[in-house]
């Protein structure tokens, strides 16, 4: 019975990881672009929903209603103020650029928070849990676990069933030609990242919710969250979730065997998938 609920606590963990694997995935997808600062940025929104949870008095998931917003808002600008110049066929400017967007993000976060870890308090919820067959599964896991499916068919509904879905594919496969066609490549690359960030503001919110975390959390969860892009395949939108889902088992079955084995599991996961399949589960994005 104790591997059947690390398996399902792990199932459930993937959920958080494909929250950050998805906005990653998202921005690979349509304009090939590799953000370094992915995860700081996933950071500085967990800090952002703390500010609105303390100035404001709502709870934690009551303040997605300002943070999702917000960050997109950060992020269309962001988009269209700096790395639609960094775009191009060599991908080390972007590197570049979200690497030194990276280093401003955790300093900027150290000087107005401190050093000192945070969390926020989600009341009733971190403690709320249903019994299954024997299995106890955390409901805050589970609520996770079931946004990021919500959001993951979202996405796939934007990309597949709507205009702006449309344009987001033309320019991926042809930027030149969909140029000609009358799209403004610079707003389709905002919205692409207006969208990611949204997607980043949820899992700030949740990862805030679930664990502590600090200015300098970030690259871990880029990390995290890059593994399950490269499990899942590059711009898989539903591969985020089954590489997510694949860390998170490999994780809690590799702490159920040594607490010191839990990020090694997730790592040598990571390895062997990529040994045998380079270009991921499910490379390419499905209807």
């Amino acid at each position: 019975m104790e591997w059947i609920n690390a398996i399902v606590q792990g199932v459930l963990l993937g959920g958080l990881y494909a929250f950050f694997a998805a906005g990653l995935s998202l921005i690979f997808g349509v304009m090939r672009l590799v953000n370094i600062a992915h995860g700081d940025l996933i950071v500085f929104s967990a800090f952002v929903a703390l500010s609105v949870v303390e100035g404001t008095g709502l709870n934690p998931l009551g303040s997605l209603a300002v943070v999702v917003p917000l960050m997109a808002v950060i992020g269309y600008g962001l988009q269209r103020g700096i790395l639609n110049r960094t775009l191009g066929k060599d991908l080390l400017p972007p590197l570049l650029v979200t690497f030194g967007l990276s280093v401003i993000i955790q300093n900027g976060l150290l000087e107005i928070y401190t050093a000192d870890s945070q969390k926020l308090d989600a009341g009733a919820l971190e403690v709320a849990s249903l019994s299954l067959g024997g299995i106890s599964v955390g409901v805050l896991p589970l609520l996770m676990f079931a946004s990021a499916i919500a959001v993951i068919a979202g996405l796939q509904g934007v990309f597949y069933r709507t205009a702006l879905g449309r344009a987001f594919r033309a320019t991926s496969d042809d930027p030149e030609v969909a140029r000609l066609m009358g799209l403004d490549n610079n707003h389709v690359y905002g919205l692409a990242m207006a969208l990611s960030m949204a997607v980043v503001a949820v899992a700030g919110v949740f990862l805030a919710m679930r664990t502590n975390f600090d200015p300098s959390t970030g690259p871990a969860r880029l990390i995290f969250g890059f593994e399950a892009v490269v499990i899942g395949g590059l711009g898989n939108l539903w591969g985020t979730l089954i590489g997510g889902v694949i860390l998170g088992v490999a994780q809690t079955i590799g702490a159920q065997i040594n607490p010191g084995w839990q990020l090694l599991a997730g790592h040598i996961a990571f390895l062997v998938v990529l040994a045998f399949r380079p270009r991921g589960l499910l490379p390419r994005m499905e209807g």
